[in-house]
């Protein structure tokens, strides 16, 4: 086996910042990928893809494609998570930003329904699908990339920079939108301004693999292999020994997922179709709360080095329970600056969690399983959370005309996941032997 020799101790700074920047940057593109789904499937893809039906039939099946690709993510977990704990962090990353680029590259392409017929919204679909496996195993490698490069008492801070993927892609997709929705009159958005944003993602890619292709393999993945414990199914060997991990990494983050999946795409629909909102409105009030999360996601991050992740979790899960009728409160004013105070709050208590969300979920697992682990518990809750929120809000509103079912629902995922974190087992030692991962005789590599 070839093991990559480790850096000079004057050279570990730098690939530590190298590590940071690859990893960053990657989780951002592919995050902007993904969000950029979303904001089309709130505003344009109901009358593109499935113009024939009635508007709330509309949003909901243009919803649905966006779940698909939430359903999708866990098997992109499993995949690239066996790839990553049997290969590497660095190439497995590779993989994934080619993947999530050329599908949303070709959604850029795809005809409407009007010129396709149904082959449209079934291309769209599979396409969603490929988006979901791409970021589905992109999570757990780039967070692990920055956490493992890392010393143990910053673990915090270093893997919640790869969570800025999230606040940048939220600002570059919603950014590039309201470009284009600003710069295309009449009809011309809905035509073909909106293909705009997703065909530059190919441009984005390229910088995206430029910096991931210079950066080496983590120092912990590297002691694994020198160690040779290895471990031959991952998957099944952290399903097997630690489920009660993988079960409440997911569960604690409903009350994370879900919210932020209201609060940055069933808000766009809430606010046009209920509220009468400009849309480029509340595009701007995204922009202003996602510009926010380049400061507090890392900062809670921090705080969890000094204070505790579960602490600062806890208080994030709290803080969000608090806000649900508050934050319907002040979008139903119609008010511009109660609407931004609104979108900000959201995002701010949704970065409580975030920031040491990674860390959190990801020290659970030994370094030799830690990208299965790590990635499906994450993962699976884009099944019960992040995926079927905006549908379960959409239904909700439809059937009873007002919010307060929503804000109910809200309150719901926050008790769930305060009962998961308080069953969420401690983390795992930081690369265990073959003994202490799985047995030798059945998992670990000889």
């Amino acid at each position: 086996m070839t093991v990559q020799e480790s850096p000079v101790p004057e050279a570990m700074q730098r690939h530590r910042r190298r590590a940071v920047v690859a990893a960053t940057v990657g989780t951002a593109i592919e995050w902007y990928d993904f969000f950029l789904y979303g904001t089309a499937a709130a505003l344009v893809f109901p009358h593109v893809f499935f113009p024939g039906a009635e508007p709330y039939t509309g949003v909901l099946a243009s919803f649905a494609t966006q779940f698909v690709g939430f359903a999708a993510r866990p098997l992109g977990a499993a995949i690239f998570g066996h790839v990553g704990d049997r290969i590497g962090r660095k190439s497995t990353l590779v993989t994934t930003l080619i993947l999530m680029g050329a599908s949303t590259f070709l959604i850029g392409l795809l005809p409407g329904y009007a010129t396709f017929g149904l082959a449209a919204p079934l291309l769209l679909v599979l396409l969603r699908v490929v988006q979901g496996i791409g970021v589905g195993g992109e999570w757990g490698g780039s967070v692990l990339l920055s956490m493992e490069w890392g010393s143990e008492r910053r673990r915090g801070l270093m893997a919640s920079w790869p969570q800025l993927g999230v606040p940048l892609g939220l600002l570059a997709s919603t950014g590039m939108v309201k470009l284009m929705n600003a710069t295309t009159s009449g009809d011309a958005f809905d035509s073909w301004g909106w293909r705009i944003p997703f065909l530059a993602s190919a441009v984005l890619i390229g910088v995206g693999l430029y910096v991931r292709l210079r950066v080496l393999e983590s120092p912990a993945f590297t002691e694994v292999k020198q160690e040779r414990v290895l471990v031959r199914q991952p998957v099944w060997s952290v399903l097997r020994h630690q489920p009660l991990t993988v079960l409440t990494s997911a569960f604690v983050r409903m009350s994370e997922q879900a919210p932020f999946y209201l609060f940055i795409t069933f808000v766009l629909t809430y606010g046009t179709k209920e509220l009468g909102l400009p849309r480029g409105d509340l595009l701007n009030y995204t922009l202003v709360a996602a510009a926010v999360g380049l400061v507090s996601v890392p900062l809670f991050g921090h705080l969890s080095d000094r204070f505790g992740r579960r602490r600062i979790y806890g208080i994030g899960i709290v803080c969000t329970a608090a806000f649900a009728f508050p934050y319907f409160g002040l979008l139903d004013t119609g008010s511009s600056g109660l609407v931004l105070l609104a979108i900000v709050l959201s995002l701010v208590f949704h970065d409580i969690q975030y920031g040491p969300q990674a860390a959190l979920i990801a020290e659970g697992f030994g370094t030799n399983v830690r990208y299965s682990g790590a990635g499906l518990g994450y993962q699976l809750a884009s099944v019960i959370a992040g995926g079927p929120a905006p549908l379960i809000a959409t239904a909700i509103l439809e059937h009873t005309g007002s919010s307060t079912g929503v804000s109910w629902y809200i309150i719901g995922c926050c008790a769930v996941a305060m009962i998961a974190l308080l069953l969420m087992p401690r983390p795992a030692p930081a690369t265990p032997a073959p003994a202490r991962a799985v047995p030798a005789s059945t998992d670990a590599e000889a």
